[in-house]
């Protein structure tokens, strides 16, 4: 996607604080954090919502799980808990056209969330 700014940023094309990087996925801080840590789990592919994955992007979506999870071990919030967000719609909140999975922690969660 031109002006996805998630696709410019894989495609380096855009500066960010890369924690992590493999070949399907990107991790970066988030600019507006919520919490204590709060990063951006995101895949190469340009997926424009959880609603418009397709069958063969499920491989992809396991390994996002998976990336969150090993960066919440890696940032000290996995033991006390942690949450992962994906918004998908506009009621959602979604406000980047690239699916992305929030992990947040390090401070006490409140539900409902919003």
């Amino acid at each position: 996607m031109v002006n996805c700014i998630f696709c410019k940023i894989a495609n380096k094309e855009t500066s960010s604080e890369i924690l992590h990087e493999d070949e399907y996925t990107l991790a970066i801080r988030d600019i507006n954090p919520q919490a204590p840590v709060h990063i951006l789990v995101i895949p190469k592919k340009h997926i424009r919502s959880l609603v418009e994955m397709d069958e063969n992007d499920k491989g992809i979506i396991g390994h996002l799980i998976y990336t969150a999870k090993d960066l919440a071990t890696k940032h000290g919030i996995s033991n006390k808990g942690f949450r992962m967000i994906v918004n998908s719609g506009l009621e959602s909140g979604q406000s980047v056209w690239h699916l992305h999975f929030h992990v947040m922690g390090g401070r006490k969660m409140l539900w409902p969330p919003g």
